[in-house]
């Protein structure tokens, strides 16, 4: 009798997990976020992030937060043998691609960055998305030079947070 009824408990089981594979599109998420604190409040800090792109191509329009008077996006790129800086209005993500902000690539400039954000150590950062999504993401706070965070380091991590 025993073995009757765990047969038919497991295919259940066995059909639940396989209809919900299916039914969830893969979702727009932001991870890995985190500040390099500027060694004084006068100068830009800089912000690094993943963006892991969903079902269909959107792109990222801008990047608020409440700790910072301005923040702007920017890309690291090689002119006449110089490094230099260019500003971003938008960034395409790939359905389903990932877009990184990392140091010597793209990147945020965060003017005028709340030296108690910096003591507490962290910060929200808002993503508006083309699409109409605004996601919100807790970023850790560095002080310049430190290493980036572990989690930022980590890219088969793939855990995020929805708000």
């Amino acid at each position: 009798m025993r073995a009757r009824l765990a047969l038919p408990s497991a295919l259940a089981l066995a059909g639940a997990l396989m209809l919900g594979a299916c039914g969830q599109p893969a979702p727009l998420y932001v991870d890995q976020a985190w500040i390099s604190a500027a060694t004084s409040p006068d100068k830009p800090s800089a912000g690094y992030f993943v963006i892991h792109g969903g079902e269909e191509a959107v792109q990222l329009q801008a990047v608020q937060t409440e700790v910072a008077q301005r923040v702007e996006m920017h890309d690291s790129v090689m002119q006449n043998g110089m490094m230099t800086m260019q500003p971003l209005n938008r960034v395409d993500v790939p359905a389903k691609g990932k877009v990184a902000f990392a140091p010597g690539g793209k990147h945020l400039m965060l003017f005028g960055l709340n030296p108690g954000a910096v003591q507490m150590g962290k910060a929200s950062l808002t993503f508006i998305f083309s699409n109409g999504d605004r996601i919100i993401v807790d970023a850790k706070i560095q002080k310049q030079g430190a290493p980036a965070p572990a989690a930022a380091n980590d890219d088969e991590k793939g855990e995020h947070d929805e708000h």
